[in-house]
């Protein structure tokens, strides 16, 4: 066989292999519909912040003790954000309540949760939680996924054309001028990144931190995370997403960190990375079996709901930085629909939580 002849051949067969993709990238978004947040679901994913947002117990403090006088009730500790069993589950749950409302006005057509959220956000309450913050050996508490959340929450107060949100936000800002501060300084000093499933992931909470940076046209900050991101990720190839999940995971430390990389990285400098860190994905079959729940009861095992929310933000604002991966879309959808029917108020443990990360993945689309 002379060369013009094996040439022509080979361009046939590529050509075959390309349309083959192609179809099957084409058939993969055929079954694709984007999701939207109608009133109904709205409601119920208003109902679960708005009922355990004053509820105080059961909580976890996750505080350190000084002295014997520091031993006090969560709502003496923290008067703003003491309900929904945690600190930042209180944080993000005032967030999805501030981004369902954003969407939906008509949620609150008697002013009974603005009523709420002003009986709780004064600026005493707030001192309070700024005196918590300071004390000695709780300058790390919520480090760094409770910060992140908390900044979030002032981004959306902050982007909220209503003259209550604003007075909300400038109510918070205090809290919000120590926190930011601390992470930067936090940014600058940790060596290594944090790749676990769970709140400690480093990159899940600088995305958020970006989100907030961007909109804030905070640049120092901007800078500081492109520079630890760069740093830490820049390198990263072959990441063993076949070893997840873990059994208490709410995060993916893969998709995460593509996810962040993603905010941090131009177009071409991106999809060159990305086909060293994962070239799985551009696979137009790659999958991912969405993860199980044994017992909903279980405050750790019910994580896994969060985990197919929180692949689903992922997936989706992944797709949106390359175009050549939009048959991603059709699995975050996937990984979002086996998750929303198991929010609801039958469990304390998912019900303080999840509503917010089924919001997130919605924004992402």
């Amino acid at each position: 066989m002379n060369f013009k002849a094996f040439t022509f051949i080979f361009c046939l067969l590529l050509l075959s292999c390309n349309t083959k993709n192609d179809m099957q990238i084409n058939n993969n978004l055929a079954k694709y519909q984007p999701l939207a947040l109608g009133e109904e679901q709205a409601q119920k994913i208003m109902a679960l912040p708005m009922h355990c947002l004053l509820v105080e117990y059961p909580n976890k403090l996750g505080q350190v003790l000084n002295e014997a006088s520091e031993l006090k009730s969560p709502k003496a500790l923290r008067p703003v954000f003491y309900g929904c069993f945690d600190w930042h589950s209180s944080v993000h749950g005032y967030w999805s309540i501030i981004t369902l409302l954003k969407q939906f006005p008509e949620m609150d057509a008697d002013s009974k949760i603005a009523a709420v959220l002003n009986q709780q956000i004064t600026p005493e309450n707030v001192q309070v939680e700024i005196d918590f913050f300071n004390q000695p050996h709780n300058k790390s508490f919520e480090r760094t996924y409770g910060w992140a959340w908390f900044l979030k929450l002032q981004q959306a107060l902050q982007t909220w054309d209503n003259p209550q949100a604003q007075q909300w936000h400038k109510t918070l800002q205090p809290l919000e001028e120590i926190i930011v501060t601390r992470y930067t300084d936090y940014l600058q000093k940790l060596v290594y990144p944090i790749r676990t499933g769970t709140h400690d992931n480093s990159a899940f909470s600088l995305a958020l931190l970006h989100e907030y940076a961007t909109t804030t046209n905070n640049e120092i900050l901007l800078q500081t995370i492109k520079d630890f991101a760069l740093k830490q990720y820049g390198n990263d190839v072959n990441c063993p997403i076949a070893y997840e999940p873990s059994g208490h995971d709410f995060l993916s430390p893969c998709l995460q960190e593509a996810w962040l990389m993603s905010k941090i990285l131009d177009t071409d400098a991106y999809r060159t990375w990305l086909k060293q860190f994962m070239s799985s994905l551009f696979n137009s079959e790659f999958d991912l079996q969405v993860a199980q729940v044994a017992d909903r009861t279980d405050g750790h095992l019910v994580h896994l709901d969060g985990l197919n929310f929180s692949r689903a933000t992922c997936l989706f604002e992944i797709a949106n930085k390359l175009p050549e991966l939009q048959h991603l879309k059709p699995l975050g959808a996937k990984h979002f629909n086996a998750a929303f029917p198991n929010i609801s108020d039958d469990d304390y443990m998912g019900s303080h939580w999840l509503g917010t990360f089924a919001l997130q993945a919605l924004q992402a689309q």
